[in-house]
């Protein structure tokens, strides 16, 4: 299994950037497929995710409104759209997979045994 996550870069603040997390060894629709990120000095902290079973999304409430998650079957890949980014979303975002039942919370990033290697979202104010 491997999740390659892509898309990141240098923005300023108010812009935007579409990560993407590409899959191969598993179907992305059979997994809960989450984004973290983690600032550095701070712990990893969750994003966003989207769910196997239904397609549910879950936001952070720091992105809540500005990110948006989807799932691309036909390509095997997850997105995570970024809108008006601010200074304090800088932080290397990585991709995670699971197969976590509905009763799971999907925010806890132990529960998932997948993850790929980060790619580093830079926002300048």
């Amino acid at each position: 299994v491997q999740l390659q996550a892509c898309g990141g870069g240098v923005v300023q603040a108010g812009d935007s950037l579409r990560l993407s997390c590409e899959a191969s060894g598993l179907a992305v629709r059979s997994y809960t497929v989450a984004w973290f990120r983690q600032a550095p000095g701070k712990e990893r902290e969750f994003v966003a995710c989207i769910r196997r079973s239904g397609g549910a999304t879950y936001y952070a409430d720091s992105v809540k409104g500005r990110f948006t998650i989807a799932r691309d079957n036909a390509n095997n890949a997850v997105y995570l759209e970024m809108t008006v980014l601010k200074a304090e979303d800088t932080a290397v975002y990585s991709c995670a997979a699971g197969a976590l039942i509905l009763s799971t919370d999907p925010r806890t990033d132990w529960r998932y045994p997948y993850w790929g290697q980060g790619t580093l979202v830079t926002v300048s104010s």
